[in-house]
């Protein structure tokens, strides 16, 4: 019998769109679920300059030195469990997909999720040690379009699910900002543009 691995989507990957658009096909997902012992705050940090994309504010073009997304953090509190999807993965596709989250680690969360799932193992992203900003820099962003997309995909999880999404995760640390992408260095195919 085969091993059915998956990982645990709680930001942009749970919508089956920007899934699919990194895996190269159709994505399912289980349902709506939450993850134990973890917390969603806004911690996982890029080099806005340095990295594979670079934005600017669209309101003045300027370029701010650090860009913040969705991380997942150890938590004590039962309530701020974040929700999420587990979707399942190929060998090939987890390869796929760490290209997507190069600044993330993957770990083991199997036993974490509620309710418990039928897969062998289930697995989930956060910041590497030298992407991870506990407090947040100084000129740092949160790009408004991923404010929307991550939104958008909870809401169209299911009644509650935005609204859970919400309550467990910590608003923006730092200016939401419209951005628009100015510089390219080889974002990987099937990676997000828009943030």
């Amino acid at each position: 019998m085969a091993t059915r691995r998956g990982v645990f989507a709680y930001g942009s990957l749970v919508s089956p769109e920007s899934a699919a658009r990194t895996l190269g096909r159709p994505v399912g997902a289980a349902g709506p679920g939450r993850l134990r012992g973890a917390r969603r705050r806004w911690s996982t940090v890029r080099d806005n300059h340095a990295s594979e994309k670079t934005f600017a504010r669209r309101s003045d073009g300027s370029l701010p030195a650090r860009v913040l997304g969705l991380n997942l953090e150890p938590s004590g509190d039962p309530e701020a469990a974040p929700n999420g999807v587990v979707l399942e993965l190929s060998a090939a596709e987890i390869e796929r997909l760490d290209l997507r989250e190069m600044r993330y680690d993957r770990f083991v969360v199997t036993a974490a999720l509620d309710p418990p799932t039928d897969f062998d193992e289930v697995f989930a992203y956060r910041a590497k040690p030298g992407h991870h900003a506990p407090e947040p820099p100084a000129n740092a962003i949160v790009i408004a379009s991923y404010v929307r997309f991550v939104e958008a995909a909870f809401d169209a999880l299911g009644p509650g699910q935005r609204e859970l999404y919400l309550e467990t995760t910590e608003p923006p640390p730092v200016e939401v900002a419209e951005a628009d992408l100015v510089t390219d260095r080889a974002i990987p195919p099937g990676n997000p543009r828009e943030w």
